[in-house]
């Protein structure tokens, strides 16, 4: 309710006698939708700043400001030296107009929805727009100087009294709802709601409220009452309210992404888990490889020459007849030998699925722990969250930043950072100048493909799950993305040396460990 004009009519008068006599010494931004005033009257500074932002606007006045030494814009120029005149709010609207000595003024949007700031030399100068998107505000006339806001009087009491006076907002009807208004006749309701209106215009206190999880500023004592703060000074008011605003929206935005955080990764693990339980179960209920070549070797001299099939006893199954197709180009021996070495990875993939759907199972729960532990934290303490978030690695996400800085694909994954390889040369540059000798180092077994490091956090160990989620992208940036399997091999990076005289991207791996995973980018909808 701070923009509301209720708001910004008692506000205007205060700022109309805090500024008589300063001059606009600063204009600029340095965040994006943000407007900065300072002013002076040479012996005490007065800022203002203003965030025009399409998700909702905020006026603020802060006792003190410290501009930054790099991505702050000075911004309306014409706007340095002006005299502050007189500060007024638009009649039943959300616009704070300065008017200055020499006739220029800037008008405060403050809408919920295109917000902007217009600033003219002369009332009838080319207007100069913050949001330039929003073309149709040069159309916004200042008003006449000495215009003072009145109070708003419906002319006829038979229509919706709500309706009748339209700086109304949902605080003023939640307060109504207290006094009885739903049930009440049409005339009671119209004496409510000027009863109503005569409080606003002369408020006993303003009030920073809890309204619908929302934190407020009100001029009515309705909700859940936090902070009584007097009337006669607005400007107070503004600055107890706006510091906590923001706290609590830091709060509630970085609560929100951690909540949203680990639901997407106890959902995919559990879906992870699921997937790989399911082929588990589909290979530990078919006939296996082994089997399949033990019965040829078994039936050797049944299998004539150049066979396409043979028909043999099955005694896995009961002596049950069972028909084995066969190539013709390859002698029995030889696809007997192919089946045993299918075998061999058959049952390595066995471990694997069984020891991934362990992993991600185990990954689920965690992260269901977490949020059960989230939800009992602290309610509105934001350096509780974050210190609990830093302690857990979900710390906020920093990828985009490390992609600025760093010539590699960077995925972030529960605290750890992974860095992928984008060519031969670019690996070289990965391995032999950007990683640490503790740094995990991984790419697919064999083939070429890009160079994958798992940067090193000092006094973690790389959890299993991040290991695989990395040897994941290490198949999947290689020859092998479009294998059903592929080898990974991982080992801190002291143990991969670069030949002299190797082509780009070639290294010598000693100490190696592998590890098999499904090709797959699992960080492709956040990349």
């Amino acid at each position: 309710m701070h923009t509301n004009y209720y708001f910004l009519r008692q506000l205007a008068p205060a700022l109309t006698q805090q500024l008589a006599g300063y001059t606009v010494v600063a204009c600029f931004s340095q965040e994006k939708d943000e407007l900065v005033l300072g002013l002076t009257n040479g012996a005490e500074e007065f800022w203002l700043r203003v965030l025009l932002a399409a998700a909702g606007p905020l006026i603020s006045l802060p006792e003190s400001f410290h501009r930054a030494r790099q991505n702050s814009v000075d911004l309306l120029p014409e706007l340095l030296g002006q005299q502050v005149a007189e500060v007024s709010a638009w009649t039943n609207d959300r616009v704070l107009q300065f008017t200055f000595q020499g006739g220029a003024t800037l008008l405060l949007k403050l809408y919920s929805t295109r917000p902007n700031a217009i600033f003219r030399t002369t009332p009838e100068a080319e207007a100069q727009l913050f949001h330039q998107r929003y073309t149709a505000d040069a159309e916004l006339r200042p008003l006449a100087p000495g215009i003072s806001p009145t109070p708003a009087e419906a002319a006829s009491p038979t229509g919706n009294p709500l309706k009748a006076y339209p700086s109304l907002n949902d605080v003023v009807v939640a307060y109504l709802h207290t006094r009885g208004y739903d049930p009440a006749p049409l005339e009671v309701k119209w004496q409510l709601v000027r009863e109503v209106v005569q409080e606003l215009e002369n408020p006993a206190a303003f009030y920073v409220i809890r309204l619908d999880g929302r934190t407020r500023l009100s001029l009515l004592p309705v909700g859940e009452v936090e902070l009584t703060l007097p009337a006669t000074d607005p400007t107070r008011a503004l600055r107890r309210f706006v510091p906590l605003l923001l706290n609590r929206r830091a709060y509630e935005a970085e609560l929100r992404q951690v909540r949203q955080q680990l639901e997407k990764r106890a959902d995919e693990a559990a879906t992870s888990a699921q997937h790989a339980q399911r082929r588990l179960h589909a290979l530990e209920n078919t006939v296996g490889y082994r089997q399949t070549a033990d019965l040829i070797m078994a039936h050797l001299s049944q299998i004539p020459a150049g066979a396409k099939q043979v028909e043999v006893v099955d005694f896995y199954q009961d002596n049950q007849p069972r028909v084995i197709k066969l190539k013709p180009a390859k002698t029995p021996q030889r696809t007997a030998q192919n089946l045993y070495r299918k075998a061999k990875n058959q049952q390595l993939e066995t471990r694997e699925l069984s020891a991934r759907a362990e992993r991600r199972e185990t990954e689920a729960l965690w992260c269901l722990e977490r949020l059960e532990e989230l939800a009992a934290l602290p309610p509105g303490d934001l350096r509780t969250l974050r210190q609990w978030r830093k302690q857990h690695g979900l710390d906020p996400a920093t990828a985009a930043k490390a992609a600025q800085e760093l010539p590699f694909k960077v995925f972030e994954d529960s605290g750890f950072t992974i860095l992928v390889g984008r060519n031969a040369q670019n690996n070289d540059l990965l391995t032999q100048r950007y990683a640490h000798k503790d740094d995990l180092w991984l790419h697919a077994k064999d083939v070429t493909g890009s160079h994958v490091v798992i940067r090193q956090r000092p006094g973690h160990t790389v959890p299993a799950p991040v290991l695989e989620r990395a040897a994941q992208l290490a198949a999947w940036y290689s020859r092998r993305k479009n294998d059903s399997l592929c080898p990974v091999t991982y080992t801190p990076k002291k143990f991969v040396r670069k030949p002299k005289g190797a082509i780009a991207g070639q290294v010598v791996v000693e100490r190696e460990n592998v590890l098999l995973v499904v090709p797959a980018n699992p960080f492709e909808r956040a990349e």
